[in-house]
């Protein structure tokens, strides 16, 4: 066994059923390393599991690159390579041209999200590992991609438990003020340096469709609509009016220019930059079609408790003023809130409000978003299409 990590007898079970996270408690032994270092795995008995990237500070204290005994950095280039290809292959017909290019564990590449807006990569930076790797990572994608700019936005919370920094910068070329994109032939206006996430919540594409196929003829109400994705794509399909309402003024600003990008006239429209919470409580919602895609309300575990009551406030709030015969899409992204923990509040909500409530769609997923079979724990998004009798 050379210079690598031994696991507890009994532990490599998750290994080799090709789990991707090595927890703290998992490991016997291990040489003296840096945090982000490469090294071997082997079982309690002396057998090579595979390869995995090292941090001492977490309790994921190992992220696993391949399950073989093949050169673990050449498995990064393969996994981004196979990545690529595959989105090349979904998306063909130029009709979008953003996407998530690489998910994380779902492409056998723990710790590494990078998002596609048309010729611009956005990449967010989990771990160690990937950090230290981050040349190696924008030379793949410059030889097998036309890019004009790649930038790195690793903002999220996660970074912090991995002991690595916030960072924003240029890795690659030069980044426009904004990047005009097509999704399924709708055109956005992404400002990638100002914005949440990555720039837009390409997660939710599927389901943004779908709101256009029940959009027509329909008043709507967009609440944390953001940049006005949802908005957008009601308003295209022929809603007859609709309401998008977040916090931000930034956002609500490029949900206006969103809409002239598509020739859309804002005059039958409503742009609100209030808080959603307020305006739920405070207006009548008199709405045939309602959208609850807030933030996430559970960061951690801990938060449970409190996002429980935060969805069953908005849910209740919704259902208790909405007519009859309308719809209801609500969406929770709150990681630790599993899909029956979500319907469970749906549920209560109806009943505490007399509804009658019936399911007709749930989340769509995105197919440049793949979970990974073997590691499941990405499957953090929950939508409900709604009916409201």
């Amino acid at each position: 066994m050379n210079q690598g990590i031994i696991l507890q007898r009994g532990k490599e079970r998750p290994i080799k059923d090709k789990h991707h996270w090595i927890f703290s408690g998992a490991i016997a032994k291990a040489p003296n390393y840096s945090n982000g270092d490469i090294l071997p795995v082997y079982s309690a008995s002396g057998e090579l599991l595979g390869h995995a990237m090292m941090n001492k500070d977490t309790s994921i204290a190992a992220r696993m690159i391949n399950f073989d005994s093949t050169d673990p950095v050449s498995s990064i280039k393969l996994n981004i390579k196979r990545a690529i290809k595959y989105r090349q292959e979904l998306f063909r017909d130029q009709n979008t041209n953003a996407y998530r290019l690489i998910n994380g564990e779902g492409d056998n590449l723990s710790g590494l999200v990078i998002d596609k807006y048309n010729n611009v990569l956005v990449v967010q930076i989990v771990s160690t590992g990937m950090d230290k790797l981050i040349n190696e990572i924008v030379s793949v994608l410059t030889n097998e991609l036309n890019v004009d700019c790649i930038y790195e936005k690793s903002t999220i919370g996660a970074r912090k438990k991995e002991g690595l920094p916030d960072v924003e910068r240029i890795l690659f070329g030069k980044l426009p003020e904004k990047v005009e994109i097509l999704e399924n032939g709708v055109k956005f206006l992404v400002d990638i340096k100002n914005s949440q996430k990555t720039g837009l919540f390409l997660d939710q594409r599927e389901m943004r469709k779908l709101v256009g196929e029940f959009a027509k003829d329909r008043t709507v109400l967009n609440c944390f609509s953001y940049t006005g994705g949802f908005s957008l794509y009601a308003a295209i399909n022929g809603a007859r009016k609709v309401v998008s309402v977040d916090i931000a003024q930034d956002a609500v600003n490029l949900s206006k220019d969103n809409f002239v990008a598509n020739k859309i006239s804002t005059d039958n429209h409503e742009f609100r930059a209030v808080d959603a919470f307020d305006y739920l409580h405070n207006q009548e919602l008199n709405f045939d079609f309602i959208i609850l895609d807030p933030p996430a309300f559970a960061k951690k575990r801990e938060d449970i408790p409190n996002a429980r009551r935060g969805y069953l406030d908005i849910n209740k709030t919704a259902l208790r003023k909405m007519p009859s015969n309308s719809f209801l899409l609500t969406c929770s992204c709150s990681y630790h809130m599993d899909q029956r923990m979500f319907e469970d509040i749906i549920k209560q909500a109806a009943l505490e409000t007399g509804r009658k409530v019936k399911i007709i769609a749930k989340h769509r997923l995105a197919s440049d978003h793949p979970l990974n079979i073997f590691h499941n724990e990405m499957d953090y998004l929950k939508s409900l299409l709604l009916y409201i009798d």
